[in-house]
């Protein structure tokens, strides 16, 4: 287990160059809107449930060039690919031929069909007595693009946090057992064991700083100067932390809350409460100058971070928002209600529903990063203790990753790493393979 700190990745990684598809010419019939959104139930349907043939090769290009913005600065949490360039309304831009590509394979087909594995009981406990000729799968992983590198022991609940802080060489990672672990990076092996009073909801790491969410309580310690601070304010739990606009922010039982840091004093003082959601705020990303947040409230909000005004609220989901995050232009979230939305600004500057994938089982987590040939994917941890991973926007499955229990944290390392924790305590370590070929 191998990682160069001063290498570390933070998650800054370019919008993508998707062929985009789409045609401007008003005299072809009109592709369903409600097809593309993966929800219409007319039939017979007046409206086409196709794609428009493709934009030629200069339009491509064209759109391509106008595409490349520079990643926002925000977190170093599993929500990388927004783009801080883009100021109107929602923060994303509106690129309404885009969403034709999303849930379509490169040949134009539907979603790639699943089929339905599960990890062998007895070869889990070492006794598998059938071998290679056993149904079920002696592999926690499906598909050949990544690879198990170790398993890091240690934690006996829920890991909630996993943060690797720039210039280190410790891995951090914490739990609703009242703990974080530092692992060394060269070893594998657990280098100490802070105890907090109550439990880590949430941990994140922004240069040296790393920052814990516990019960009524945020602590920043600096892995670099060894600063060790406490950020009173929160009222119970807190579940997610992000950076974005020189604060930090928190979601909490109560709310959001911001702080921002004082060079002179060394210290973070309070700014303000950002109040609407009427229950926990459990997932929080920064694209674009604006701020996602989602709650138990099955709701999401936009807020603008230079007035801390609510610009939105999204309620298409029915359950838990539980994830969201930024890619290219769109919004990507999660929730217990089995989906996951893609949310696209219209001709307002508003968020709608451009696209729904239905999975079979509730959603925990989303993490977007870029695979060992810098093509977009998206993990996507289910209830049922699997990871899927998918192309995007294709949405054609990679592979799958199992685990003991669910996973409700995936964060992103240096050169190919990746890092999962499930609620079984167990912190995993990933590698993306340099020899699997994209299948899209």
């Amino acid at each position: 287990m191998e990682m160069d700190g001063s290498k570390r990745l933070f998650n800054r990684l370019g919008p993508s160059q998707q062929q985009q598809q789409g045609d401007n010419n008003n005299k072809q019939p009109k592709v369903c809107y409600h097809w593309r959104a993966g929800r219409c139930n007319r039939f017979p349907c007046p409206f086409l449930h196709r794609e428009l043939p493709g934009p030629s090769h200069q339009q491509q290009q064209q759109q391509q060039h106008h595409g490349n913005g520079r990643m926002s600065s925000s977190s170093k949490r599993p929500h990388g690919f927004s783009d801080d360039n883009n100021r109107g309304g929602s923060g994303l831009r509106r690129n309404p031929n885009f969403n034709n590509t999303w849930g379509r394979t490169a040949g134009g087909g539907g979603a790639v069909a699943r089929k339905m594995e599960k990890v062998c009981n007895y070869w889990v406990k070492g006794n598998c007595t059938y071998g290679n000729s056993c149904r079920y799968l002696h592999s926690w992983t499906t598909g050949d693009c990544f690879q198990l590198l170790t398993t890091l022991e240690g934690h006996q609940k829920v890991v909630t946090g996993i943060a690797l802080p720039s210039g280190s060489d410790k891995l951090y990672s914490g739990s609703t057992d009242k703990t974080v672990r530092v692992w060394d990076c060269q070893s594998g092996q657990c280098a100490g064991v802070v105890n907090f009073d109550g439990e880590v909801g949430c941990m994140l790491s922004e240069g040296p700083w790393i920052f814990v969410g516990i019960t009524n309580l945020v602590k920043a310690w600096n892995t670099q100067t060894g600063t060790d601070l406490s950020l009173n304010g929160p009222v119970g739990q807190v579940y997610a932390l992000v950076v974005g606009n020189d604060m930090l922010l928190a979601g909490t039982e109560d709310g959001i809350l911001t702080w921002k840091y004082n060079g002179s004093t060394n210290n973070f003082d309070p700014i303000t409460a950002l109040t609407g959601h009427t229950h926990h705020v459990v997932s929080l990303v920064v694209g674009a100058n604006r701020l996602y947040s989602g709650s138990m409230d099955n709701s999401i909000r936009v807020w603008n971070l230079e007035t801390l005004q609510c610009l939105q609220i999204l309620t298409d989901h029915t359950s838990v928002v539980m994830s969201v995050l930024c890619w290219d232009q769109f919004l990507l979230s999660c929730s217990l209600d089995k989906t996951i939305k893609v949310w696209a600004a219209n001709e307002s500057g508003n968020l709608e529903v451009t696209y729904t994938h239905q999975e079979e089982r509730g959603l925990l987590a989303l993490c977007g990063m870029h695979d060992s040939e810098a093509k977009p994917v998206l993990l996507c941890s289910c209830n049922d203790n699997t990871i899927c991973v998918y192309d995007l926007p294709s949405f054609s499955e990679r592979g799958k990753i199992f685990s003991k229990e669910g996973v409700r944290r995936i964060e992103i390392g240096p050169a190919g790493l990746f890092f999962t924790g499930d609620e079984s305590g167990q912190v995993r370590v990933w590698k993306w393979s340099t020899e699997s070929s994209s299948t899209s």
